[in-house]
């Protein structure tokens, strides 16, 4: 999986593991929460999702190790504070080369080692990550919102694409998920509240939805587990949300 070192990642690694699968954790760094492994019980793989040989080189190592591939997940992914008159070309295309092209490419190469594992029986399954911000927009995220948006329309064309060859895509939508990039929210000068008091932010914020909370990266590693899995084989080409009702709800009555 990519983004495998992140907070969603490393418990995706796990959860994987404990179900017998062989992980790689694909990232560009060995930083950040997945702690090198030693609790994941995946093996690190460098990647930078941005560079295409650099997917391909990954992708001819499983080829190499395995000889096919049941499970492609992608959870790499940047998140840019900004509206678009603050937002460079440059953060903007950054931006779009992690979270859309980084999808594009990791797809493109993963495609011929997930026929191999359709041709064996295997339930070959693409997870790819949205966000609730896909389909409505939180404010000071103008490139991160456009760029979610394209991996959804491109998660239904693949698998509108692949599906007669027994490759499922799907897409995970998350709404807020407490990890380092949500902290980092907090903390930041968007829609986050402007560095202001970061305990009552976090309860602002669970106090919005109507569960009363925000999710864990381990509610996260349960979808995919199943999405994964052979209980969703007939699941293809949508768009799972994963929000504590944040999105059903009319936002005018959340007082």
């Amino acid at each position: 999986m990519t983004g495998g070192c992140g907070g969603i990642g490393r418990a995706i690694c796990e959860r994987l593991n404990n179900e017998g699968a062989t992980v790689y954790a694909a990232d560009v760094s060995e930083q950040g929460s997945f702690d090198k492994g030693a609790q994941s019980g995946a093996q690190y793989v460098a990647l930078d999702v941005t560079s295409e040989q650099s997917v391909i080189d990954l992708m001819e190592q499983i080829k190499n190790s395995d000889g096919r591939l049941d499970i492609l997940i992608n959870a790499a992914g940047i998140e840019i504070e900004k509206t678009i008159e603050h937002t460079s070309l440059e953060e903007w295309n950054r931006s779009f080369a992690v979270n859309v092209t980084g999808t594009f490419l990791t797809c493109k190469y993963a495609l011929p080692l997930m026929r191999e594992a359709a041709t064996q029986g295997a339930s070959a399954s693409i997870i790819n990550f949205g966000s609730y911000d896909g389909f409505i927009a939180d404010p000071g995220l103008a490139a991160y919102c456009a760029s979610k948006g394209a991996v959804h329309a491109l998660t239904r064309a693949m698998a509108c694409d692949h599906g007669p060859e027994g490759i499922r895509v799907n897409a995970i939508c998350p709404g807020y998920i407490d990890t380092p990039m949500l902290q980092s929210f907090f903390n930041g000068d968007g829609s986050g509240g402007g560095g202001g008091d970061i305990e009552s932010l976090q309860q602002a914020v669970r106090d919005v939805h109507p569960m009363r909370t925000y999710g864990t990266p381990a509610d996260v590693a349960n979808l995919v587990n199943w999405l994964a899995s052979d209980e969703a084989r007939y699941a293809s080409g949508q768009l799972w949300v994963l929000d504590g009702g944040l999105s059903a709800q009319v936002q005018q009555m959340k007082l």
